[in-house]
């Protein structure tokens, strides 16, 4: 049987060669990053907590109860996945698992070998551009190193649980995870856009999303409704909706998708998608070269542009107090740049010359 999907003309799409992640991190995703592997050792303190829990007993957990997808088993993710991974120009793919669970979804896990494991849902409910999309989404985070980052913040979760009853180490851990759920949602806006760029279908991405949020019957559903849906989560409301909004994003991993999908056309309308795809992008080869100060900075503007354009009425209330309060985000996001710039110049000192460790 021949589906209106099978007869579609295939979508060129651009080969990204050598493009670096930084062409598609949020920019608060890259400086929390950035500053982060600027502090001297602290690869080392990453692989040493790591070691805490054996990467191998993640990876032995889906291999035991998953489907390791190859040309054998699920060939046509595993086609997809080729195709997102050669679009990005990934040379060396990583295993890649599907698990038993009807909702749509997806994770990179681990440190030296990170590994993707997409669930049954997305595998049924999703077409072909909307999981190539997925698997770029994933494959994003997987070559912008979130993948250890993630995994710690799972087992910090855990932890959170098991020592509950001391409220010392509750409210320590607290204030770690609730800094770490905040780098993680920028974190997916980061690698929705490395979905994008793997499909390059922005309708596709934001199919994705709506599926995402509300199923995948899309003759029930719309586009222009769904963003619609954004701008009135945005803007709509008043105080009470401002803090039930903080109590919805607080210690969620994800930002809701209606956000999602806002901040994605936000990026595309800005150019930024169209200028990587006619060749203007960071490389690969020029890693070494990028700055630690300029992507803080660049965090601090996007945290400060938010602030100012933000339709929240309770950030429109902070602003209209005038004075230091209405500088807040921009004092808070110049302390976070002295912060990381103090810790590079501790690093560079420490290491006697050697230059700054390897990002």
């Amino acid at each position: 049987m021949t589906t209106e999907e099978d007869n579609r003309p295939a979508r060129r799409r651009v080969t990204l060669t050598g493009i670096s992640s930084r062409a598609w991190e949020h920019p608060a995703d890259r400086g929390a990053l950035s500053a982060l592997r600027e502090l001297r050792g602290f690869d080392d303190v990453v692989k040493t907590f790591f070691g805490m829990w054996n990467e191998r007993g993640f990876r032995l957990m889906f291999l035991a109860g998953s489907i390791r997808v190859d040309h054998r088993q699920y060939p046509r993710v595993y086609q997809l996945f080729a195709e997102a991974g050669s679009t990005l120009d990934v040379a060396e793919l990583p295993e890649l698992y599907v698990t038993q669970d009807p909702r749509i979804n997806g994770q990179a896990i681990g440190l030296d070998r990170p590994f993707i494991v997409i669930t049954t849902g997305a595998v049924d409910r999703l077409d072909d551009d909307e999981l190539r999309a997925l698997l770029g989404h994933e494959i994003g985070h997987v070559r912008s190193g979130h993948a250890v980052y993630k995994t710690i913040m799972q087992i910090l979760t855990g932890w959170l649980a098991n020592i509950s009853w001391l409220p010392i180490g509750v409210m320590a851990l607290r204030a770690i995870i609730a800094a770490m759920y905040e780098w993680w949602r920028k974190a997916e806006l980061s690698a929705d856009r490395a979905g994008l760029l793997a499909g390059q279908d922005p309708a596709a991405s934001l199919r994705l999303l709506m599926k995402m949020a509300g199923g995948g019957d899309l003759s029930q559903i719309d586009t222009a409704a769904f963003l619609e849906q954004a701008a009135e989560y945005e803007s709509g409301g008043d105080l009470r909706d401002s803090i039930h909004k903080i109590g919805l994003t607080a210690w969620s991993s994800h930002p809701v998708p209606v956000a999602r999908a806002a901040e994605l056309r936000k990026w595309i309308d800005s150019g930024e998608y169209a200028a990587i795809l006619g060749g203007d992008y960071p490389r690969r080869d020029s890693d070494g070269e990028a700055s630690v100060s300029e992507d803080v900075k660049a965090a601090a503007k996007a945290y400060r542009e938010d602030f100012d354009n933000s339709q929240d009425p309770l950030v429109g209330l902070v602003r209209r107090l005038g004075g230091g309060a209405a500088d807040l985000a921009g004092t808070a996001a110049g302390k976070a740049y002295g912060w990381a710039s103090e810790a590079a110049r501790r690093g560079r000192r420490d290491n006697s010359g050697e230059g700054t460790p390897d990002a």
